[in-house]
């Protein structure tokens, strides 16, 4: 079977497992899609399964105007081929918070090369570049935890900054982030807390939800 007869078939499938009801309530959650058939993760996960582990076929997945295929283009694309160019096309190319999650999660925290990509990210000025910059650094700290004093000096900067003038899609990525390397260690929270502590009694919202978020995951300042 061809790529393009794989294609018709996943769309079929899709059809067949549609779900007006959450692609309405995704709709109503500002999650907007050129075609959204309201598929459930699980469902997907399972049609993954299912499906060749394809360069050319996670590719034309991902040229799609469909949330779903966009998904199973993540899950279904091989490391050793993706390469950097083709992972700042993807990046380029998401609109939405769900994708850029799951796009992480799925595929760019698992490249070789997706430490230094993640902050080449964060340094972007675009505003779903950050987002998979951020999002993948917090993948990459909850498997590995750790990462050099030049690197965290570089990361607090850009997450703080993130943090205190970023979009709100922004902010929550540079926050997770954030609560990701305080949770490695004590001495990570103590940075974090040195960073924010003159916030405390801030009248700014913004430095009011860093100072509460570290706050939170700490324990107390």
């Amino acid at each position: 079977m061809d790529v393009n007869e794989q294609i018709r078939e996943i769309k079929t499938q899709l059809r067949l497992f549609m779900n007006g009801a959450v692609s309405q309530s995704m709709r109503e959650k500002g999650l907007v899609y050129k075609l959204n058939f309201g598929v459930e993760l699980p469902r997907l996960r399972e049609m993954a399964s299912a499906l060749p582990r394809d360069h050319q076929l996670a590719q034309a997945l991902w040229k799609e105007e469909i949330r779903e295929c966009k998904i199973l283009a993540a899950m279904l694309q091989p490391t050793d081929s993706f390469y950097p160019e083709i992972a700042d096309i993807w990046a380029e190319d998401i609109r939405n918070m769900e994708i850029a999650e799951l796009t992480c999660m799925n595929l760019f925290c698992k490249l070789d090369y997706a430490p230094a990509k993640s902050f080449h990210w964060i340094a972007d000025e675009r505003e779903y570049i950050q987002v998979c910059g951020f999002l993948t650094i917090a993948r990459l700290l909850g498997q590995k935890g750790d990462m050099d004093e030049r690197a965290s000096g570089e990361f607090l900067d850009q997450a703080v900054c993130a943090v205190l003038s970023g979009s709100y899609p922004v902010q929550t990525a540079a926050l997770r982030a954030l609560c990701k390397y305080i949770q490695h260690s004590e001495e990570h929270a103590f940075q974090v807390c040195r960073l924010v502590e003159e916030m405390k009694d801030s009248e700014d919202p913004r430095q009011r939800l860093l100072y509460d978020t570290v706050k939170e995951e700490t324990g107390g300042i």
